[in-house]
């Protein structure tokens, strides 16, 4: 099964041109959901788990790959279905948010290659609760992308408090700035940012894709109002419909744009995101999430943006 993730060289040549690779499996039913392939590290048929006391319900228990315990999780009890049994089952080894952990399915069906204009956003009856982040139509079926920060924040949890050392820096430092873009399709993410925003005292406003806050950037523009209603672009990277990349290479081909500031945030891996922060003309990238990096990464892009201004 792991020869399923073979030529990753030839997958990562999508990026940058609005195309993914989404890695199909199912959770014990019919319905197929997926995974973008550039978080899978490897797939392979569920080992030996060894059970841990007072875990988390969904956690299946760890088990040692290639000289690393890894805690495995039955993806299907994330999302509110039953639990997978293990003894047929395979184990997506994944990493997120710079940690590694595995995610119990029943069977892993293919990988397929799409736009991301062909990723939609999940329908709006699906409700806060959801943990799809999108979906996609292929062969007719209907293809469920999950909300892979989502579950980890519910499972696992995250720190989203800045530090009293900087946030004490970050009063001494603050600047006079508009608001804040901040483009992410997961909920989770947003209000993450959002919430690390809040602590340094700046506003934001928010897009859930990259189309959307293409078309609100360009609004701006056409207004002649876009430097007076941000000061930044904060980008995930995996969208529906415009990816990160492909935002901004449109944003710096149009000349009304080209100077805006922009942040790429996400948890694809970071040696991948530094070289293609280069290639599509991003300011910085930032992996998550970890609210001090991020509100270090908001104060240097603010001083830059400042001192541009004061150039021009």
């Amino acid at each position: 099964m792991a020869s399923i993730l073979d030529s990753v060289d030839q997958r990562t040549k999508l990026a940058g041109h609005n195309r993914l690779e989404l890695l199909m499996f199912h959770l014990g039913g019919k319905q197929v959901f997926g995974i973008n392939v550039f978080k899978v590290q490897e797939v392979i048929q569920c080992p030996p788990l060894t059970r841990v006391p007072n875990a988390h319900p969904v956690v299946r228990g760890i088990a040692n790959m290639r000289g690393k315990t890894i805690t495995v999780m039955d993806l299907a009890m994330c999302v509110g279905k039953r639990p997978i049994d293990e003894k047929e089952a395979f184990v997506i080894i994944t990493e997120y948010n710079r940690k590694v952990q595995g995610f119990l399915v029943s069977m892993v069906d293919r990988i397929i290659n799409v736009n991301w204009d062909q990723i939609q956003p999940p329908p709006k009856a699906t409700g806060k609760g959801s943990y799809m982040t999108a979906v996609t139509e292929i062969d007719s079926e209907l293809v469920e992308i999950i909300d892979v920060e989502k579950v980890l924040a519910e499972v696992v949890g995250t720190d989203e408090e800045i530090s009293e050392e900087l946030s004490s820096t970050i009063s001494e430092q603050r600047k006079e700035v508009n608001k804040i873009l901040v483009v992410d399709d997961s909920s989770v993410a947003r209000n993450q940012i959002k919430r690390t925003l809040d602590q340094m005292d700046y506003e934001c406003v928010m897009a859930k894709n990259g189309a959307q806050a293409l078309r609100m950037l360009k609004e701006w523009a056409k207004a002649g109002t876009l430097d007076d209603e941000i000061s930044m672009i904060i980008s995930d990277v995996e969208m529906p419909e415009m990816d990160g990349y492909t935002l901004t290479t449109e944003i710096r081909k149009d000349p009304k744009l080209a100077h805006l500031y922009i942040l790429l945030h996400t948890s694809l891996s970071g040696v991948f995101n530094n070289a293609m922060v280069e290639q599509v003309g991003a300011n910085r990238f930032i992996a998550k999430f970890n609210p001090d990096e991020l509100a270090n990464g908001v104060m240097a892009a603010l001083d830059d943006v400042q001192r541009r201004s004061t150039a021009a």
